[in-house]
């Protein structure tokens, strides 16, 4: 090697005479020493980032934890309702009267001569029977009572004569009195006949089945040749019949609204069928006990119908006079259902929970009134968890109209 690249890359010149010659032993130390100072700055700065790294990452699962314990509702208040106006209850029509007929003796039907929809009279035959039982047991009662009476009358003879006899003294007191057992007992035996010939004559009557009252036929269950049984038990009724003027609705009035209801009061009536059409009736019964299981006063209103166009078994929206002081409507997705009855979730200023037990006063489908248990200013939870207690902490979610009006 020349001089020159010696001096490039920092080698002292060899000198002949001398031999090899290595760098300084200080210098090479002072090399070492920067390069641990350097590999262990880089180890701590290393270090140091992996520290820093898990503390913050702790911090963020801590932070992320604490806004997942955290419960976000919203909340909504309620709002008053005015006490005027009408409330709307379902109803059903009956006839004022209603009955179904059935048959009072045993036979064949021989013709029926009303059907369905036919208006009748009171009193107008609807179907005929032919009985034959009835008529021989008839006819034999007839017999029985001719033997009865032709006894009664030889017995009344024979005491006639017995008498004339005693009065001469000629039977003794002992055969008169047997004389007039006899005649007692065939008189007894007369009378009953006549009360057996006088009940198959009432029973044969049945043969005839005759409308009790003036009505239109709602059934006919019954055809010639068929066999008919006496009495309601097992049998089928033969016919249905209904007085469709007046007719009767019945209501059942919740207990908030049950204090307005009198009789003589006007109720207005709808049906859905016929659209614009009001019908006016009046209350003419009350029920005097709120229903337990319900909680309802049963109101029958008498309801003219002489055009016919309303027809029994029809349902019908009855609307009564609302008399009750105005309640607090709320939707009715706050409601919550535990075992101690119906609560609904409160809020107050410090996100603290409150369980409050509320009245139901009608319930309108997606909203309800309440009667009681809640306040207006109160801040109640619309779709509550049902793992949600009392004293949770919430945080209250702006609903999008309170984030629009601030």
């Amino acid at each position: 090697m020349t001089e020159k690249k010696h001096a490039s890359l920092a080698i002292p010149p060899r000198d002949s005479d001398e031999g090899h010659q290595l760098p300084p032993r200080h210098r090479e130390w002072k090399r070492a020493k920067i390069a641990a100072v350097i590999v262990l700055v880089v180890l701590a700065l290393g270090a140091a980032r992996t520290v820093v790294v898990d503390w913050l990452q702790d911090k963020a699962v801590a932070a992320i934890s604490e806004q997942n314990t955290k419960q976000y509702v919203s909340v909504v208040s309620p709002k008053q309702t005015d006490g005027g106006g009408k409330i709307v209850l379902p109803g059903t029509l009956r006839g004022y009267v209603e009955s179904p007929i059935y048959a009072r003796a045993t036979g064949y039907l021989l013709h029926w001569y009303v059907d369905i929809g036919t208006r009748v009279k009171a009193g107008q035959l609807l179907a005929d029977l032919d009985t034959p039982e009835i008529d021989q047991e008839l006819a034999q009662a007839l017999a029985q009572r001719d033997q009865a009476s032709s006894s009664l009358g030889l017995a009344k003879s024979s005491l006639t004569r017995w008498q004339q006899l005693r009065q001469r003294d000629a039977v003794s007191q002992q055969e008169l009195d047997e004389r007039q057992s006899t005649y007692t007992q065939d008189l007894a035996n007369l009378a009953a006949a006549d009360a057996n010939v006088q009940r198959l004559r009432q029973l044969e009557s049945f043969k005839r089945i005759v409308a009790p009252f003036a009505g239109v036929v709602t059934q006919r269950n019954i055809d010639v040749g068929d066999l008919i049984d006496a009495g309601s038990g097992t049998s089928r009724a033969l016919f249905a019949l209904a007085q469709t003027d007046p007719l009767r609705v019945y209501v059942e009035v919740p207990q908030a609204y049950a204090q307005g209801v009198t009789l003589g009061q006007q109720i207005s009536v709808m049906q859905a069928e016929l659209p614009g059409q009001v019908f006016h009736g009046t209350i003419s019964h009350v029920s005097g006990a709120i229903d337990v299981t319900t909680r309802s006063l049963e109101v029958e209103i008498t309801l003219p119908n002489a055009d016919g166009k309303l027809r029994p078994g029809a349902y019908v929206q009855v609307a009564l006079p609302g008399t009750v002081h105005g309640h607090m409507l709320v939707s009715g997705n706050a409601l919550l259902f535990r075992a101690e009855g119906p609560r609904m979730a409160v809020v107050d200023d410090q996100g603290v929970v409150h369980l409050h037990p509320v009245v139901i006063a009608r319930d309108l489908g997606q909203m309800l009134e309440i009667e009681s248990g809640i306040d207006l200013q109160d801040k109640i939870i619309i779709n509550p968890s049902d793992s949600i207690a009392d004293g949770d902490h919430v945080v209250v979610v702006p609903t999008p109209s309170a984030k629009a009006a601030s």
